[in-house]
């Protein structure tokens, strides 16, 4: 805690609102953790004081000078903090055997005791919070708290992300329709008859498709929707791949190519013998995942569609 208080207006370039919408959010959520509180979780220890407890007990020992640095906090305040915490018991001070000068904080038994009170609470705490929260909700609460920890944190997202694939739930395909409505847009310009298009073909699919013969998917990344396919039926013996999409900030995680493979699964379990799909030629990056899944190029010809000249191509391969 800062020993005084200085006023920082924000930077001229942030908008006012972005800057009332973040406090907004941060009022919202300490008040609802209880974290102002003068006991946090029903103990006598402020959200600062259960921060060092939490600390110490992730390692053996600390020095008192990189608790400090790591927690941002006041040396004055600090050494409140742990005068207090060594009152009550909790906590060893002693000097470092290879540095003199250097004080190393530990928990002691009863430290560690008041620790796991602590991290029990809080996980019961969250866990009551979550459970009133519908799960693709919950998703995605969770996807948008993490993305916020990385950003304001400056953390390098994990190398590992958690990429599943699984069938439309509630809310899904609305999404469909409106990604590809608001992405084609953006990267192509085209206009809302391509949104209406992609809507009468999810909506067939809502109301008429045979389980045992089509299915959808949606791609996930960490909780949160990035993409989506279709197969459909286009005769007997020819599955159609429709609506392949990718979010642009998950592109280069491999997503479109399992997408297209896990409709090429499907159409061969369903006793398709083969597959087809309708593209354009601008959609170049679509192509190149459709070119490597063994497609190949049957006919093109030119149009005028969604408020552009376009060249239609009917890609197949044989299952």
């Amino acid at each position: 805690m800062p020993s005084e208080t200085t006023t920082m207006p924000p930077p001229a370039e942030v908008d006012p609102s972005q800057v009332a919408a973040v406090r907004a959010f941060t009022r919202c959520y300490t008040a609802v953790l209880g974290v102002l509180d003068e006991g946090l979780l029903h103990t006598p220890y402020s959200v600062t004081e259960a921060r060092v407890i939490y600390e110490l007990a992730q390692r053996d020992e600390s020095g008192l000078a990189e608790l400090r640095r790591d927690l941002r906090v006041d040396a004055g305040y600090m050494s409140r903090i742990v005068a207090r915490l060594e009152a009550d018991g909790l906590v060893t001070r002693s000097r470092s055997a290879s540095d003199a000068r250097r004080q190393v904080l530990a928990l002691t038994e009863q430290g560690r005791a008041v620790f796991t009170t602590l991290d029990a609470r809080s996980a019961a705490q969250v866990g009551q919070l979550l459970a009133g929260i519908p799960e693709p909700v919950r998703r995605r609460v969770v996807a948008a708290m993490d993305v916020v920890r990385t950003v304001l944190a400056d953390e390098r997202p994990s190398a590992v992300r958690t990429v599943v694939l699984r069938p439309p739930g509630p809310g899904d395909y609305g999404w469909v329709v409106a990604r590809h409505g608001a992405l084609y847009a953006d990267e192509y310009g085209w206009d809302a008859d391509f949104e209406g298009l992609v809507a009468r073909i999810v909506g067939d699919h809502v109301e008429h498709h045979d389980p045992a013969r089509e299915a959808a998917w949606i791609a996930e990344v960490d909780g949160e929707p990035a993409g989506c396919v279709f197969c459909v039926a286009r005769d007997t013996t020819t599955a159609q791949l429709r609506i392949l999409l990718v979010e642009p900030r998950f592109r280069g995680l491999g997503i479109g190519t399992r997408l297209v493979d896990q409709c090429l699964q499907f159409a061969r379990r369903a006793g398709y013998r083969s597959i087809t799909l309708w593209t354009n030629d601008v959609l170049v990056s679509a192509r190149r995942i459709y070119e490597a899944a063994g497609f190949a190029l049957v006919d093109e010809e030119a149009h005028h569609s969604f408020g552009h000249d376009l060249v239609g191509q009917h890609w197949a391969r044989d299952l």
